[in-house]
């Protein structure tokens, strides 16, 4: 960026010198050929006035030695006195291409004509001048374009910094303004996230503490009615008694886990990173394959390997579980997964040979407490679908019969720049 910055600054001064440096040219080219020709004419107006009034005073009239001195200073001199011989001194250059003044008295023509090459020099002088300036100029954008380019990469050096370190966990706030709008924005934004996250842990803190707190009285009451139990093995009325409290106990500790799994779900999501698709399938088919070999059903793994998604690191895992115990549950057959990739994803696809899912039943199949069975609590495609989009993917359904659901995931390749997940994910 800072070499980016360095050459707009450059070109905007070249360009500018550019577009004045032209114009002025071309505006002092006309303004010496202009006085040079003033020049000629004042000087052959002279010689011819002198010379006019030397011939009416009677005077003798130093015609070749006028002629001399004015060619001498143009390089070309022409005096014609009438009823004399003609005085030519010096070459006269082409009309085309010199500057030429005639001048007209009673008894004498005086003309005077310069080469070209008398403006010139005047000329070459004021473009070197002109071009001294412009290399100044552009001099000095190259030090003012260092300058602003170091100016602004620090800040952003900065910024990058806190943000890594933002990402990495630590919260602490940057803290710091530099007097650029857009600068001070992004540090703000970063302090705010900074103060954000250091709530969420403040909270983590807190749910550590209320959970250790509140699970330790059921256990604590469930270990004694246990114990009551041990102990009363002869009296079946103690022992039907206290299991019935120690159910009431636990009963209560399924609850109180439930509530603070509610919580943790709310703030459990972590950041994607750059995962083997194939470590990740792989192990859910380790799980799941005994489970399949158990009703007497097949579970096949085809389709590309080496594929590389972001992913948050076990949330691409309990989706494709959530596929597997959804085809083992309602679908028949053998249930097949297959990995691809497209333009932009990686594609995980689960299918089975079962009836699929029913045309009134595939809209809402991703809708909380929809279930295609009755003892189904609708809940696991629905949280599939919400782990899939915090990752930046999507679960879709994409054919109900029979039954084909498809993860897609963020495509990436092998040699990304984020760390690689490998193992078990």
């Amino acid at each position: 960026m800072q070499r980016r910055l360095l050459i707009s600054m450059v070109a905007v001064a070249v360009a500018a010198v550019l577009a004045l440096g032209i114009p002025l040219a071309f505006v002092l080219a006309r303004l010496y050929v202009d006085e040079a020709n003033q020049q000629l004419h004042s000087d052959a107006k002279s010689l011819a006035i002198d010379l006019q009034e030397r011939f009416e005073s009677g005077l003798p009239v130093p015609t070749r030695q006028a002629a001399m001195v004015q060619a001498n200073k143009y390089g070309y001199a022409q005096v014609k006195e009438l009823g004399e011989p003609t005085v030519t001194l010096g070459s006269r250059p082409p009309v085309s291409d010199g500057l030429t003044a005639t001048v007209t008295t009673n008894q004498f023509k005086v003309t005077v004509a310069a080469a070209d090459s008398y403006v010139a020099g005047k000329l070459i002088k004021a473009l070197l001048l002109i071009g001294g300036v412009a290399i100044a100029a552009v001099g000095v954008a190259v030090v003012l374009g260092l300058y602003y380019a170091r100016r602004m990469m620090r800040p952003l050096s900065e910024l990058a910094a806190a943000a890594d370190r933002l990402g990495s966990g630590d919260s602490s706030p940057l803290g710091r303004r530099y007097g650029i709008q857009e600068l001070d924005r992004v540090a703000e934004g970063l302090d705010g996230s900074a103060h954000r996250i250091n709530e969420l842990l403040s909270a983590e803190r807190e749910f550590s503490v209320d959970a250790s707190h509140q699970l330790r009285t059921p256990l604590t009451a469930l270990s004694m009615r246990l114990e009551e139990m041990v102990a009363a093995a002869d009296h079946p009325d103690i022992v039907r008694e206290e299991g019935a409290a120690a159910l009431a106990q636990t009963e209560r500790l399924a609850d109180v886990v439930g509530q603070l799994l509610g919580r943790a779900r709310r703030s459990a999501s972590g950041a994607p990173v750059l995962a083997s698709v194939d470590d990740i399938v792989g192990q859910q088919v380790v799980e799941w394959e005994p489970a399949f070999r158990r009703v007497s059903r097949r579970l096949n793994l085809v389709g590309e390997k080496g594929l590389y998604a972001f992913a948050t690191p076990g949330g691409a895992s309990q989706v494709i579980a959530t596929l597997l115990d959804n085809a083992l549950v309602h679908g028949a057959g053998t249930v097949t997964i297959r990995t691809s990739r497209t333009r932009r994803s990686v594609v995980v696809e689960v299918r089975d040979e079962g009836t699929g899912v029913s045309a009134e039943l595939a809209p809402r199949i991703f809708e909380r407490s929809v279930s295609g069975s009755p003892g189904g609590t609708g809940l696991g495609l629905a949280l599939a679908r919400t782990l899939a989009a915090a990752d930046g993917g999507q679960v879709v359904l994409v054919r109900p019969r029979p039954a084909v659901f498809a993860l897609f995931l963020p495509h990436a390749t092998a040699d990304a720049e984020a760390p690689v997940v490998a193992g078990p994910a």
